[in-house]
């Protein structure tokens, strides 16, 4: 099974994350910032993971730290849980509507991490959230997954829809590119021999 357990603990966020990527989409999401807990129990859904999460972060400062670290811990699971990535189909793209939204998301777990976003959000805030944290997760996801992460806004008005737009749209690229090619199972995709 490919799972991994992320524990985290800096002198601003205490983190305890556990992934399983071939899950069923359940998701127990404790993040101390409530957007967020939105969004990634969408994601798991959307992208068939379990995924649990505590964060004990100082949001008293503001919800920076918190978002940004459980990116980092996020993507850290991905990369232990996926190994040598033997047998992966390797790509996955989507282009994903959310009511007025339009979200195109395509992910490479090319061992290069790093995130390409066009993402205007209209608005400073969903809530008591700050929209300029989702290219803080993205970065931090993509960085520590080693994926290329490319999201790019479509059509959108409703910065909530966008946001969420761009996580579904994330899950469901994810989902395809960490899916097992029968044909290919014993076999790395690159001509290199390594991700």
């Amino acid at each position: 099974m490919r799972e991994a357990e992320i524990a985290r603990r800096t002198a601003e966020t205490d983190i305890a994350l556990k992934l399983v990527v071939d899950g069923r989409g359940r998701a127990e999401i404790a993040s101390g910032v409530g957007f967020l807990d939105h969004m990634l129990t969408l994601f798991a859904r959307h992208g068939g993971f379990d995924l649990k999460l505590t964060c004990a972060g100082d949001t008293q400062v503001d919800d920076h730290h918190s978002v940004e670290d459980i990116g980092i811990a996020l993507g850290t699971a991905f990369r232990q849980a996926l190994g040598d990535k033997r047998g992966i189909r390797r790509y996955g793209d989507i282009c994903l509507p959310m009511d007025e939204a339009l979200i195109q998301a395509a992910v490479d777990l090319s061992g290069r991490g790093a995130y390409y976003g066009k993402l205007p959000i209209p608005t400073q805030k969903v809530g008591a959230f700050d929209t300029e944290l989702v290219q803080e997760f993205m970065v931090a996801f993509a960085r520590e997954a080693g994926c290329t992460l490319h999201l790019v806004e479509l059509a959108g008005e409703n910065s909530h829809h966008i946001i969420e737009g761009a996580f579904k749209a994330l899950a469901r690229a994810l989902r395809a590119a960490v899916s097992l090619d029968p044909d290919f199972a014993d076999q790395i995709p690159s001509t290199k021999g390594i991700l």
